[in-house]
């Protein structure tokens, strides 16, 4: 079996992803996390590695950048590989004043201006939000994370530089915590087909500051995040 996005043969995704964006974060997160990792998928470089965790099949596998690529890749996951829960470990901005660099955020709503929701339930804003299951798994390890770990709503954006920055504002007032781009778009997927989704999200650049990681510590100061991600995908239930 393989689909017009993933090269993986029949039996070679596990049931359980972690998923950053980044193929190269894809890649380290395999060869440090997972047991005798194998390449099962790289078309158009998005790489997809599955090995043992803790003894069980896990795939850690990219996504791109932006909800239309998460979201195909997520779809084809569920649909045609039988994936039944996806957490996806990112960046994000933070906007909220309790946030700074280098904490970490369970992402417990998705808020989004991306048209691809608008146009999912026709004259609804659909509301985004994870499976409650693995979101109670990853808080429940925070204190194995050396920073601190924030719960609560992010904003999904379709634009990485044109949203006016009063938007963030007046998002923060009403409790978002971070902005990104994919969360929304996962969890539209979980919702639609019959997925467990979550995101936790490593907080590199702070909006109002200008305070940001250099792009080596990007590389490495998600450790906390994926922590998280691999607790809450310990968590036994399925749909």
């Amino acid at each position: 079996m393989t689909t017009p996005h993933i090269a993986a043969r029949e039996g070679q995704i596990a049931s359980r992803v972690i998923m950053p964006g980044d193929p190269r974060r894809a890649q380290r997160i395999a060869e440090t996390r997972l047991e005798r990792p194998e390449l099962v998928t790289d078309v158009r470089g998005i790489l997809g590695f599955t090995g043992l965790f803790e003894g069980e099949p896990m795939t850690v596998m990219a996504s791109g950048m932006g909800a239309p690529s998460i979201t195909i890749y997520a779809t084809e996951l569920v649909r045609f590989y039988g994936v039944r829960s996806i957490v996806r470990v990112g960046t994000a901005g933070g906007i909220h004043p309790d946030v700074a660099v280098r904490d970490v955020v369970v992402a417990t709503a998705a808020h989004t201006d991306s048209a691809m929701s608008q146009t999912r339930v026709p004259g609804v804003v659909f509301s985004h939000a994870p499976d409650f299951s693995l979101a109670a798994a990853a808080v429940a390890a925070k204190a194995a994370v050396a920073v601190p770990v924030h719960v609560g709503s992010v904003f999904s954006s379709d634009h990485f530089y044109a949203t006016p920055t009063e938007r963030f504002a007046q998002l923060a007032a009403h409790g978002a915590l971070a902005v990104e781009m994919e969360a929304a778009g996962l969890y539209a997927v979980g919702a639609a087909e019959g997925a467990r989704t979550l995101t936790v999200l490593t907080v590199t650049d702070l909006l109002a500051t200008g305070e940001s990681l250099s792009a080596s510590d990007r590389e490495t100061s998600f450790d906390g995040a994926l922590t998280l991600a691999l607790a809450a995908l310990r968590e036994p239930r399925e749909r």
